[in-house]
């Protein structure tokens, strides 16, 4: 493996957006985009955990689903949490399991994934994107 030149920067995909946190009635939600180069099930995403402000936010269990997470999709995850008005900041965190890649023998490649900024509640959307927001309970976590 060559050693990357001096002052780049590896390539990686962004996991919170810009208008990636918004308020929800009674808490907030939190748009998490996919940081692989290809779709897998949403049955990859294991140990998701959201920390606002320092605070770590209660989330709905993950279950298995049939679902894929495609890359233009960003999964919503929703929490109980209020938030006052103004900026916050957020961290996601999350391990992806790789399917068909192997860490060894009998070992799934499973990597560990996580994004911190500081997002303000409800910013506007900068620009259209081709993206939709996937809902986390309508892919198999529990109500």
């Amino acid at each position: 493996m060559q050693p990357r030149p001096p002052g780049s920067t590896p390539v990686s995909l962004a996991i919170l957006l810009d208008d990636a946190l918004r308020s929800d009635g009674d808490g907030f939600s939190l748009r998490v985009s996919l940081p692989w180069i290809r779709s897998l099930p949403l049955a990859s995403l294991h140990e998701l955990r959201v920390t606002i402000d320092g605070q770590s936010a209660p989330l709905p269990e993950l279950a298995p689903s049939p679902t894929w997470w495609f890359v233009q999709d960003r999964i919503v995850v929703h929490s109980n949490v209020r938030l006052e008005p103004g900026q916050h900041e957020v961290l996601v965190g999350f391990k992806l399991l790789i399917p068909n890649m192997g860490a060894g023998p009998n070992q799934p490649l499973i990597l560990p994934f996580a994004a911190a900024r500081r997002l303000e509640l409800d910013a506007p959307l900068a620009a259209p994107r081709a993206s939709r927001d996937l809902p986390l309970e309508a892919v198999g976590s529990p109500a």
